[in-house]
């Protein structure tokens, strides 16, 4: 039997984007409460993000959510990792507020600890990632378009890493702006 690397290509890449959103979901998180949202972006799904970023970078004049889109259309998989918002009532201080009394009056003020698990949730699925030899990029662009799209409800913070198994990372050395018409 021989088996072409590019006929299996797909499967090994959503076998470790499998990976990822278990080391995700396991990394270390503040108090032990577990607030972190974890999905998979395959198929068709890719395309309606991207088209979702363009008519946002129109939206915004954000022109790099642009180059982000046609980067998106490069990849087999997009993992997002998102938090819910919620207060962990260490009285901190590190989202601004005196307390986390004082904070709950601003709800779009998010806990920094849920910042902070996400970040850590998201280098827990990098890693698995860089492992496996597996091209990634965290891409707050996307994600914050999946969020506009509510692909992870109730989250307030989410971010978005494409995964590609080519032959150079499609991900780095970028085109500074694409126009929309290039990615439809």
């Amino acid at each position: 039997m021989l088996t072409n690397e590019r006929t299996t290509r797909t499967e090994r890449l959503l076998r470790v984007a499998g990976e990822m959103m278990t080391a995700a979901r396991t990394a270390p998180k503040a108090k032990g409460v577990d607030i972190i949202e974890v999905a998979l972006v395959t198929g068709e799904t890719i395309g309606i993000l991207s088209k979702a970023m363009f008519q946002y970078s129109e939206k915004t004049g954000l022109k790099f959510i642009a180059r982000d889109a046609l980067n998106l259309l490069a990849a087999e998989a997009v993992l997002l990792i998102g938090t819910q918002a919620q207060t962990q009532s260490l009285n901190c201080g590190y989202c601004g507020f005196e307390s986390c009394a004082a904070k709950n009056h601003f709800d779009e003020v998010p806990c920094a600890f849920n910042t902070v698990d996400v970040g850590i949730a998201i280098g827990s699925a990098c890693s698995v990632a860089a492992d496996h030899r597996v091209d990634s990029r965290v891409m707050f662009s996307a994600g914050r378009v999946a969020l506009e799209l509510g692909l992870l409800p109730g989250c307030s913070q989410l971010f978005a890493i494409p995964i590609s198994g080519s032959s150079k990372n499609p991900f780095f050395d970028r085109v500074d702006t694409v126009p929309p018409t290039q990615a439809t």
